[in-house]
């Protein structure tokens, strides 16, 4: 980022101090600035905001407060739509793979979503940060429908896993999104209460999908199941588009909207001023490296040759440069100016040690709960596809209820680091459970039981460390900070896929080879790659449905132990989190936010304005 002016960068070193206590309303001792309608974009947010933070504050001072709850409605209703695609795509995917004889892919296409999950992040909250909310909003829902559409007329495995780079494009930018708006409407104590908004919906959606899923795959086809989507997400996105356009309109007839990106800048200034605040090549380093190190991974064991593959080899040497390269290219001021992880919030322990746990407390869930935890219920416990998709589901209905009820403790007491170190340790204790637990034979319960622990564990420790950061962050950077903590838990997230699918394709091809009757071994490649032979080929209790089992139950096995080792860091990162009392902080946030004050003038007059300037300086 530019440099940060002095008020900012005071402010903003002074609130990270454990023991820093900050006025929340109240101007400052020995303040004697005067606030002028025409110092308006210095005060909002110094000299460093770009132009979308700053039209996101002038929205914040045009609206009310039944404007910013019509907007919130379409927050939750689009978390709706999204909530339920997810949980009925995620039960259609080892059916849409199959479908192309290619059942044993599905972490490369998992890796490919984690891949682009952990890139789009970044931009997506720097087109936020340049054009603004409204606009970056409309990037994502256009690239989640184009993602819909191909996935559901794919015809071989490669157009569908490509068409997870629109997908998850469009599904991750909205992620972000959601976060970086709720992070603009709201104080720190509400933060994390309103933070869960887009997860509410998954305690009925874990429910609800795997039996919209099994219908349409009886009734219709696989492809319905995405291609719906395209239609409900656009509706459900209106309320929070009107809401976020017309008080556009209204700050921009009171005439606090500052002027556009583009405005006063010829085509070459404008193209220019892009690649810096986009940061284009930073992201090109980025993708290209986790890309090029993780899908190797994954296609090693199908490719021709496998590892003595010249292009494997090649694919992972020039990705560890690209990673290489990337961190140089972030620090330099000439050549990444407006880096897409700050440098300043890298000088903050507590961004440092929560990016950390996002890294391995998601990659511990890519090695235990996805991708193949459903496929491991439908053929070692043969699970129908509606009971195998609750069971997995379980973690989003657990973890969503822990987050809630974390986000209210949270409220009332002004602490978040205690949550973190708790969840941690039963996050922990959840996943050693699995690998005592995740045995053939056991009941349902047990198996429930397990994923309602790591789930507690989940949601207790995820939503307070994305807090920390935040609170960590002035508001120019409070973006940047999500996107930063978010982006790191999908890497960690992409990391475990990479690890899952190689510890899948490397063991379980031998495994089967090894343990099947020899009058089928040369069936072990086809039961690999399609999960509904494996299933539904041998009836349970024959040699052959054996062998196949306990190929699936090593895997597996070998899998959780990973998964435990990797999530052992968590509970000393948590401890090394600034202990933040949040109900002594500057807020940060501006105009008319969840659980601040707001100017009481009416909205357009000269004496709202004036309040509004002033509500500025005294937060």
């Amino acid at each position: 980022m530019a440099d940060t002016p002095d008020y900012a960068t005071a402010e903003s070193s002074s609130s990270n101090k454990d023991s820093a206590v900050l006025p929340r309303n109240g101007v400052e001792k020995n303040s004697s600035y005067v606030a002028r309608e025409d110092d308006q974009s210095s005060l909002d947010s110094g000299e460093s905001a770009q132009a979308g933070v700053k039209r996101i504050e002038a929205i914040s001072t045009a609206w009310t407060k039944w404007s910013l709850g019509f907007a919130y409605l379409g927050l939750y209703l689009m978390a709706v739509s999204t909530s339920l695609e997810q949980q009925t795509t995620s039960n259609l995917t080892a059916f849409a793979t199959s479908a192309f004889a290619a059942h044993s892919l599905v972490s490369t296409v998992s890796v490919v979503q984690g891949v682009v999950n952990a890139v789009i992040k970044p931009p997506m909250s720097k087109i936020a940060d340049v054009f603004g909310r409204f606009e970056s909003f409309s990037i994502a829902i256009g690239l989640y429908i184009i993602g819909y559409i191909q996935q559901a007329g794919s015809n071989n495995v490669k157009t569908f896993a490509s068409a997870q780079i629109f997908y998850s494009a469009g599904s991750q930018g909205l992620q972000i999104l959601q976060q970086v708006f709720i992070a603009d409407t709201s104080d720190l104590l509400w933060r994390a209460l309103f933070s869960t908004i887009p997860d509410l919906p998954f305690l009925f959606t874990v429910w609800v999908g795997p039996i919209i899923a099994t219908d349409i795959r009886l009734e219709a086809s696989w492809r319905w199941g995405y291609g719906i989507w395209a239609i409900v997400l656009p509706v459900a996105f209106m309320p929070l588009a009107l809401s976020l356009f017309l008080n556009q309109r209204k700050a921009g007839k009171m005439g606090i909207l500052p002027p556009s990106f583009f405005n006063g800048k010829s085509f070459f200034q404008a193209v220019r001023q892009l690649w810096f605040d986009l940061d284009f090549f930073g992201l090109l380093l980025l993708s290209a490296g986790i890309s090029l190190i993780l899908l190797p991974l994954t296609l090693a064991a199908t490719a021709k040759g496998g590892w003595s593959n010249p292009s494997m080899i090649a694919m992972i040497v020039i990705g560890c440069v690209c990673m290489a390269v990337f961190p140089f290219w972030e620090r330099s001021r000439r050549l990444a100016p407006r880096p897409f992880f700050p440098r300043e919030l890298f000088k903050e322990r507590t961004v440092v040690v929560g990016v950390a746990i996002a890294f391995f407390y998601f990659m511990a869930f890519y090695l235990s709960v996805y991708p193949y935890f459903f496929s491991y219920l439908l053929v070692v416990d043969n699970i129908g596809t509606t009971a195998a998709g609750h069971i997995t589901q379980t973690f989003s209905f657990t973890s969503t209820v822990a987050s809630i009820v974390v986000s209210v403790l949270i409220k009332y007491t002004g602490h978040y680091k205690y949550f973190i170190t708790f969840g941690s340790c039963i996050y922990l204790v959840g996943l050693g459970l699995m690998i005592r637990y995740r045995q053939e034979g056991v009941s349902i319960g047990t198996l429930v039981g397990c994923q309602i622990a790591v789930g507690i564990g989940g949601g207790t420790l995820n939503v307070p460390a994305q807090l920390g950061v935040q609170a960590s962050a002035s508001h120019q950077s409070v973006g940047a900070a999500t996107a930063v903590f978010l982006t790191i838990l999908e890497v960690g997230g992409a990391v475990g896929n990479g690890i899952s699918g190689a510890v899948w394709s490397n063991n379980l091809p031998k495994k089967l080879a090894k343990y099947l009757p020899p009058d089928i071994k040369d069936q072990a490649t086809a039961i690999y790659g399609n999960v509904t032979l494996a299933q539904t080929g041998w009836p349970m209790g024959s040699p052959e449905r054996a062998a196949i089992n306990r190929a699936y139950q090593e895997t597996m096995h070998i899998l959780l132990i990973i998964a435990v080792c990797v999530a052992a860091p968590l509970i000393p990162l948590s401890l090394l989190m600034k202990n933040y009392r949040l109900d002594q902080m500057n807020q940060k946030v501006k105009g008319v936010v969840i659980g601040g004050d707001q100017p009481s003038a009416e909205p357009g007059s000269s004496e709202s304005k004036v309040s509004a300037l002033l509500q500025r300086v005294r937060n």
